[in-house]
């Protein structure tokens, strides 16, 4: 692929029915011959999408060019189970995870049993090294002319990715507690981190300085969600714990129109982007919802060009 100055990548998540996998399919490609780093496809609550992930995840590798991202949380995984996972998805191909610790199942609340053997994302980011370091058996090349002489080819090393919060964790007990955990994260053998949904370009830019001074060093991606809905807004902040970004809010409530409100929200994660990238954001990362117009949208009017790949 050409190299661009501005990485990007998408989150997908598996099909819900099996009559929304062609749909899925298409947005693939779609996105794809966009040029993203990577494609991300989300891990369901307690493993329970995990078989459709893969399938996914597996899609991705044989039918595209661009390197599948699978998340893994610690939730109602033992270590036994936790390896299971790890090892189909290298056996599968998939190189890059994104390593979370996750929130309770329905029913359950931070104080309950949910969490199994593992209870942090940087102990995940150490149990992916592990089963890798233990699983593969190495591959071999013949020497020419030396037809009892192999060379063991080199193993390529599984890329994790972690999750960062610009304003805070909720759980976070004390102001610094989420870069501490950040920090753990990386120290644990994490590659590059991702944020959580934030509205403002300062809240990132902030949270990047704060980190940078603590000792954070891997790249800290921006997470941005093009919002074109009231009610999708209302979950995303019901969801996040983040604070009512005013001005989206009104722009989306008094527009009478969804193609009018698509564009409000493509408009504002358009500038949201360019805002990160000026103030030096390694790249941008766009959930996608499983629809590639709009994100596509975004990258158009942030003026990011399309079809590159750069490596963080």
């Amino acid at each position: 692929m050409e190299s661009s100055a501005t990485p990007f990548s998408f989150e997908l998540y598996p099909p819900r029915t099996p009559s929304r996998t062609a749909a899925l399919e298409e947005t693939i490609r779609c996105l794809a011959a966009a040029g993203p780093e990577f494609l991300s496809v989300t891990y369901g609550v307690g493993g329970s999408t995990g078989g459709e992930s893969l399938r996914v995840l597996r899609w991705i590798r044989e039918n595209t060019d661009v390197e599948p991202l699978a998340h893994l949380t610690c939730v109602g995984n033992d270590y036994a189970t936790a390896s299971a996972h790890i090892r189909e998805f290298l056996d599968a191909g998939v190189l890059r995870f994104l390593a979370l610790r996750g929130d309770p199942p329905i029913g359950k609340a931070e104080g309950d049993a949910f969490l199994g053997d593992l209870t942090t994302s940087a102990e995940l980011v150490q149990l992916i090294h592990r089963v890798q370091a233990e699983r593969a058996p190495y591959s071999e090349t013949t020497i020419p002319g030396h037809p009892e002489a192999a060379r063991v080819d080199p193993r390529p090393r599984a890329r994790t990715t972690v999750a960062a919060f610009p304003n805070g964790h909720p759980r976070s007990r004390h102001p610094r507690e989420h870069i501490d955990a950040l920090l753990a994260k990386q120290a644990a053998g994490a590659d590059a981190a991702i944020t959580q949904l934030f509205f403002h370009a300062e809240d990132y830019l902030r949270f990047v300085d704060r980190a940078r001074a603590a000792g954070v060093v891997i790249p800290i991606l921006p997470g941005i969600m093009p919002v074109t809905s009231p009610g999708k807004l209302a979950r995303m902040l019901e969801l996040t714990g983040e604070p009512l970004p005013a001005d989206l809010s009104v722009d989306l409530e008094v527009e009478p129109t969804a193609a009018g409100r698509r564009e409000v929200g493509v408009a504002y994660a358009a500038r949201l982007a360019r805002e990160v990238l000026a103030g030096g954001a390694p790249g941008i990362h766009l959930y996608a919802f499983n629809e590639h117009e709009t994100v596509l949208a975004v990258l158009r009017e942030a003026g990011i060009p399309l079809r590159k790949t750069a490596a963080f």
